[in-house]
């Protein structure tokens, strides 16, 4: 389908992780023959959705916002659940007059607009012009009581996928725990995640008890939470603003994340030389590591560039 009007993101490092991420959990769901690819949303609300049998769409707001892998796994788990179920089918039914892109641009608008509603600021300007109208507002309630009976039965699926990998289900509850904590106190703070993920207490409840596997208390590995930290480094380098860079990413915290960060925002913000200067550390502290080569090789070009 065509991805026209989605904000995506390409980025190989990030790809590769999320790659490692849901692996094992294709596999477990019976999906590795699939080639069921993640695309990242360039959006800053907190949400994931499967369209097709193909693609997990997941926004960078997830990525950022999720302090360990094993809170996007539990996510990834879930959505696999979706694509085992064949709630697809059923959906693509529903969804059949609609274009996959502009379902996605409506589902992105939804979470504009609840995120503007919140701010207190109705600007649309980077919806890519998904304002709802009457029939799309009527397939979003559609969709939306569709769903509502897939979650209970994605969540079993998920869990189950998280059990024969030896994971814990733990940051899949805890992802959906604090969607339902949030939706229960405030329905102004509501997050396309909760909307489309609806999160009714008997839901909890279930969740809860399908959770205690023996896996609970077992940790990420150390390297997969480094990479973790370092991917998320990477976004908040690249997406905010210098100041909130450094109040995330003091410049007393000499982690290599935190010092990923501080690189890739002073290459964003065009002091290439302290940038290269930067990086260069990070290739010394770890000349293993290629993706450290290719930010050094984007800020030579643009230095290049600058000076020509």
């Amino acid at each position: 389908g065509s991805n026209a009007g989605i904000p995506m993101i390409r980025d190989a490092e990030i790809e590769q992780l999320l790659r490692d991420y849901t692996q094992p959990i294709l596999r477990a769901a019976g999906l590795a023959r699939q080639n069921v690819q993640v695309v990242i949303i360039d959006d800053k609300s907190f949400n994931a959705f499967v369209m097709d049998a193909h693609r997990i769409f997941v926004n960078t707001g997830a990525l950022m916002e999720a302090t360990a892998p094993n809170q996007l796994i539990g996510v990834f788990a879930h959505e696999s659940g979706h694509i085992v179920g064949g709630h697809l089918s059923k959906l693509s039914q529903e969804l059949a007059n609609a274009q996959t892109a502009s379902v996605i641009a409506m589902l992105l608008g939804v979470g504009a607009m609840v995120a503007g509603a919140r701010s207190g600021s109705a600007d649309m300007g980077n919806v890519g012009g998904a304002v709802i109208t009457a029939p799309q507002a009527y397939l979003q309630n559609r969709m939306l009581s569709y769903q509502r009976g897939q979650e209970e039965s994605a969540d079993r699926a998920g869990v189950r996928f998280l059990t024969l990998t030896g994971q814990s289900a733990k940051g899949m509850y805890d992802t959906f725990k604090r969607f339902a904590d949030e939706s229960m106190f405030s329905a102004h703070n509501v997050d396309p995640y909760a909307q489309n993920h609806p999160m009714p207490q008997e839901r909890m409840a279930a969740l809860a008890e399908l959770v205690k596997t023996p896996y609970w208390d077992k940790k990420d590995p150390p390297e997969l939470q480094f990479r973790h930290d370092m991917m998320r480094a990477k976004l908040y380098g690249f997406t905010e603003r210098p100041d909130a860079v450094l109040r995330r990413y003091p410049q007393s915290d000499t982690s290599m994340p935190a010092r990923y960060a501080r690189a890739i925002s002073t290459y964003r913000f065009g002091d290439m030389r302290s940038a290269v200067a930067q990086i260069e550390g990070l290739i010394q502290s770890a000349p293993g590591n290629p993706y450290f080569y290719e930010l050094k090789g984007q800020a030579l070009l643009e230095d290049g560039k600058a000076n020509s």
